[in-house]
This record gives C-alpha cells, structure tokens and sequence, in this order.
C-alpha cells in the first residue's frame, strides 16, 4: 500500500478510526474533519480507499494532520477486507468506524470512551443518528435501542445499533472481524448475529453522528440486501439449531417485502421525522457550523 500521509508512529493512540472510502465525493472532506474537530484528541485515523475513481482523495490532500494515515493501493477488494485491514493496523486500544460521508459530532468519542471505561463488560458502543440528506438538512431520526438485551432482542429481525457509530474494544474487533466474503451490504449485521451471544453491546441516548441518506431508493439494492440478510441469517440459525429463529427470519423477511412494496406505491418514510424537535435540529445546526469551520 502506498501511505500518503503517515500518522506519529512513537506513540500508539488510544483510539483507532478507521474508514474506508470508495468513490467518497464532495462528502468526504466534512466527513474528515468531523473527526479532527473530536473534543477527545489522542486517535489514528486510518483512511484506505478501494480502488476508487473520482480522485476524491484531492480534496483532502492539503490536511496537513500527523494522526492522519492515507493509504491507497488502487485494489477494489471491498468494505469488509478493507476493515479487516484496518483492525490489522490499529495501534489504538479502542477502535472506531467512520463513513465516507456521515458527520461526527464533535463530542462522540469522548462520550463513547467514557461508557466503555465506566463498564469493563462492554464490547461495543453506538450512539443516536439523525439522518441528512445530500446538502446536510436533518431529516429523520433512527430507530434505537438502547441496552445489550433490548438491541439483541430479536435477533431475526437484525440488530438497531448504527454501524457508523461503533466505537468498541480492538480486541473485539480482531477476535470476530468481519466476514470475507462478505455478505451483500450487510457485514455489519452479520458480525452483531455471529458475536451477540457472547458480547456486550449498549447504545447512548445521545445522537452523536448525521448519517447520510441518498434521494430517492434504490429498490433493486434493497431487494438483495434483503435476500442477503435472510441467507445469512438462515444459515447462522441452522448452525446453531435455532430453528424456530429461521422460521421468525423468513415471516421478517416477507412482512419487510411487503412493506417495501407498500412504501414504493405510497412512498411513505420510515424514518421518524424530527421537524418538531427544535432541539435535535439546533444542535446539528451548530455541529455542522463548527466542523464547517475547518481551517480556523
């Protein structure tokens, strides 16, 4: 791999960032800021590209930031290999996922580390998300749940705990890593079923990260990420003779269809809309005036 930029090697971080890019766009350069502005300072922050086209690393070529690692070997080896990578490399005791084009909130980190230091049980932790749209307005809010057993609940139907989100142990991380080849748009969901029974997961009530959502669905995507989680789950209830999990898999499955068809006639969104929460909405206004901020 070639290193564009090569983070402080004296001294090993506490936390690891790690996000793979491919193709990031116009989102990435507020996406990497999100994470220099962190109120918590003593991180590495692994960017690996895919194999992309759009030149996108240009517009973050002027970062002059020591923790900061590019690394681009012009391969397209996919999300789940990439983090693999990543976790190869860390150097820090925790480890953070970041997306290409998602914002942090400045405080994440710090409140994050602080729930995994308080409680020595927990593996992994996520906070809240609101949803933006392609020029930053908030427009939703995800679904969430809150403690190990709430988030682990059902298990058939996949696990609301934000990926973008997670910041956990490393040792976790590198005991289970993720799945090569990975199932369809779905490697998160994947390593939450294979690892739940024997970890410990907990979500904050605080939202702490935009996510980003495109315009508009792409139906044919979602239709074999749907049919991806069913095989994966199939197969890993099988495994484990949890048959009657199966059976709760396959009637999720059909009821998700026939919702998505539902909400391809009526369009109907599933989020929950935040237009009355002045809170929430002042907030993110001020996160994206602050990392927007970017050379101050």
């Amino acid at each position: 791999m070639t290193e564009i930029f090569q983070a402080n090697s004296v001294k090993s971080p506490l936390v690891t960032v790690a996000m793979p890019i491919y193709n990031a766009g116009k989102d990435l350069r507020l996406a990497v800021f999100s994470i220099i502005k962190q109120t918590f300072e003593d991180w590495e922050f692994i960017i690996i590209d895919d194999g992309s086209t759009d030149n996108s690393l240009q517009s973050i070529c002027d970062i002059n930031d020591a923790r900061i690692i590019v690394m681009c070997d012009g391969e397209n080896k996919g999300l789940a290999a990439r983090l693999n990578e990543a976790i190869d490399l860390a150097r820090g005791q925790y480890f953070a996922r970041m997306d290409q084009d998602d914002i942090s909130y400045p405080e994440r980190f710090e409140r994050q580390l602080n729930a995994l230091r308080s409680n020595a049980e927990l593996d992994l932790v996520a906070t809240r998300a609101i949803t933006i749209d392609v020029d930053n307005n908030a427009t939703g809010l995800y679904p969430h749940s809150f403690t190990h057993d709430e988030i682990c609940a059902r298990p058939w139907l996949g696990f609301y705990f934000p990926h973008p989100t997670w910041l956990g142990r490393t040792e976790w991380f590198r005991k289970y890593r993720y799945a090569v080849p990975a199932p369809l748009f779905c490697e998160d969901q994947e390593l939450l079923l294979r690892s739940y029974t024997e970890s410990r997961f907990q979500m904050l009530d605080e939202t702490l990260l935009a996510y980003r959502v495109r315009d508009g669905v792409n139906w044919r995507k979602l239709i074999k990420t749907r049919m991806a989680v069913l095989k994966m789950q199939w197969r890993t209830f099988i495994q484990k003779r949890q048959f009657h999990f199966a059976i709760y898999s396959f009637a999720a499955f059909s009821g998700r269809v026939f919702l998505d068809l539902f909400e391809a006639v009526f369009w109907k969104n599933k989020l929950h809309h935040i237009k009355g929460d002045e809170k929430i909405l002042q907030e993110w206004v001020g996160v994206l005036c602050y990392v927007r901020r970017e050379d101050k």
